[in-house]
Order: C-alpha cells, then sequence, then structure tokens
C-alpha cells in the first residue's frame, strides 16, 4: 500500500470515528461558503462586465448607437444580477441543508421521501404565494419589464426602481416612502422609463377668444421651445395641437402635445406651462374667472387633493318653497 493510500485509509477512518461528523459538518458549511462566495463574485464580475462594456459604447459612438438602448442594458443587467444573487444563495441553503441533515442523521436519509412529500404539499399550499413571487420577478426581469432605476407604476406604488429581489420589489415615491412590493402581487406594471413619453396641456381659454390665434401661438411657442438647445435633445418630434377638447359656456379647452424622452417628460411639461402662461399673456388671454372647490380624495392609500370647478351658480344653496316639509 503505498504512502497516498494510507493517508486516505487514515483519513477515512477519522471521518468515521467520533469526530467524524462534526468535521463532514464543517466541511460541508466551509463548501457551501466558498461556492457561494465565489458565485457571488463572478456575477458581480460578469454585472460590472456588461455595464462597463455599455458605457464604452455608447461613449465611443453616441450617434449610431442609442442612448436609451444602452441605458436599459444597464438597468436590465442589474436588476438581473440582483436576482441571480438571491437565487443562488437561496440555492446553497436548501442545499446545504439537507447535506447536513444527511451527515447528522443518516437514518432520515431513507425518509427523505416522506419529507420531499411533506414540502410539496407545503409549496401547494403554505408556500404557494413565495413560489408565486419568485416565478413573476423572474418573469418580470427576463422579459424587460422593468430595471433598477425604471419609474414604475405596480398599482399599489409609484416611484423610482431601487432593487428587484427575487420575491420583493423595492419602489421608492415622490415623497420618498420606500414601497416593498411582492412580486406577485404585481398583476399589472406600467413602466414610465421605456422608449418615449408624451406631455399632455390642456389650458383652458375664455369662450370668446380668438381660437385660432390661441392655437398659433401654443404651438409657436412649442416649436421655438424644441429648437432651445437645451431642450432638443429630450423633445423627438415636432409638437402638434390637437385642437378643441371640449367646449362649455365659461371656457374653451385646447390640447397641446408633445413628445419627449420618457425621463424627461416632466421637465418639459414644467417649462412648457411656463412659457405658455407668458405667451398667452402677451396675447392678452386670461383664464376664465371660474371658481374652484379643494375635495380631498384617496388613492392608493394616500390622500390627495382634486380640484373640481364649479360655477357661481352651482355653488349657490337652493332655497326651498316657504311651507315646504
Amino acid at each position: 500500500m503505498s504512502t497516498w493510500d494510507q493517508f486516505l485509509a487514515a483519513v477515512g477512518a477519522f471521518l468515521k470515528g467520533t469526530w467524524g461528523t462534526p468535521v463532514r459538518v464543517l466541511l460541508i458549511l466551509l463548501g457551501a461558503f466558498v461556492i457561494r462566495l465565489i458565485l457571488q463574485v463572478v456575477i458581480r464580475r460578469v454585472v460590472s462586465r456588461v455595464i462597463n462594456g455599455a458605457k464604452r459604447i455608447e461613449s465611443r459612438d453616441e450617434s449610431r448607437n442609442s442612448p436609451i438602448a444602452a441605458v436599459r442594458i444597464v438597468q436590465r443587467t442589474k436588476a438581473l444580477g440582483g436576482v441571480l444573487s438571491s437565487a443562488v444563495t437561496t440555492v446553497i441553503v436548501i442545499v446545504t441543508i439537507v447535506l447536513v441533515i444527511a451527515t447528522v442523521s443518516p437514518a432520515a436519509s431513507g425518509a427523505f421521501s416522506l419529507i420531499t412529500a411533506a414540502l410539496g404539499a407545503g409549496l401547494g399550499f403554505g408556500a404557494q404565494n413565495i413560489v408565486k413571487d419568485v416565478l413573476n420577478g423572474l418573469a418580470m426581469v427576463g422579459e424587460d419589464q422593468l430595471g433598477v432605476g425604471d419609474v414604475v407604476d405596480t398599482g399599489f406604488a409609484t416611484g423610482v426602481v431601487e432593487e428587484v429581489g427575487i420575491r420583493i420589489t423595492r419602489v421608492r415615491d415622490v415623497n420618498g416612502t420606500l414601497w416593498y412590493v411582492r412580486n406577485g402581487e404585481i398583476l399589472r406594471l406600467g413602466n414610465l422609463s421605456q422608449g418615449w413619453a408624451r406631455v399632455i396641456i390642456d389650458p383652458a381659454v375664455p369662450y370668446d377668444s380668438d381660437i385660432e390665434a390661441v392655437q398659433q401661438t401654443m404651438l409657436d411657442t412649442a416649436i421655438a421651445m424644441q429648437k432651445d438647445a437645451r431642450w432638443k435633445a429630450v423633445i423627438l418630434e415636432r409638437p402638434e395641437v390637437w385642437g378643441i377638447e371640449s367646449v362649455s359656456a365659461e371656457a374653451i379647452v385646447i390640447r397641446l402635445v408633445v413628445k419627449t424622452r420618457a425621463g424627461s417628460k416632466d421637465d418639459v411639461a414644467r417649462e412648457l406651462r411656463a412659457r405658455l402662461k407668458t405667451a398667452l399673456d402677451a396675447l392678452g388671454v386670461k383664464l376664465p374667472a371660474l371658481n374652484s372647490i379643494m375635495l380631498n380624495t384617496f388613492e392608493r392609500g394616500i390622500p390627495k387633493q382634486a380640484t373640481a370647478m364649479t360655477t357661481t351658480a352651482q355653488k349657490a344653496p337652493t332655497k326651498s318653497p316657504r311651507g315646504a316639509k
């Protein structure tokens, strides 16, 4: 018998002895830790390489590569990295627990069939929501429905996606509240960061205004803003006036639309409103004198104020005839 064979025989005898079981458990835990560490490093390096590659391509040739596509690659890669990291940790923990149980109590390995049946029943009843969350999270990331940095509407909360986990998606709303949304509970998802967006502005002008002059002024103002060097890159198409949106006894509502990049919609809308106000003032057009009533509504768990426009006649109380009961 060679020296190597003698060494292996000695190691085998030691592992079968009194200290064999604790040593095997320790080796299993150490191996699980090392494997998880290696896989986490690999995932981080792959994510980092994809992100750096997308940034290099965008900076090298911005004329032929869409900045939006590069950003989507970065966001999707970060989301996939987070989901893969959580999935790897979950699988390693489950396998480690099974191996430790088999090492500590070898007799339990014969009962693994019963354990498997019980686990299946648990997944079918008690843990079905967890499975639903995991599968839905993988599907959302795999289909590029959302990514880290996207502005989304999940039905429960609207805000910026900070993290996409294997079971939970974290969304930070405009008030700074961090929402933890279960992936399985997201039945519809509105992504406000993909492709393009549309600014819709409906100013109300007095009924006796020169509608053609007002429409031309609104269009000229929007076109002048599009030609501005600051806004030229974010306004994708020529602004359009769609015409009269509604007519009432007090005002006429005219609709102006501008197609913009998804992330610049709010900035464009604010600037355009300010310019329209200045242009309409110069034209001598003033907003109709309507009375406003502030109504408290409750939307998605957040108190919100809505303005209902009413005339003085509508606001005045109706007196009952004298003697009426």
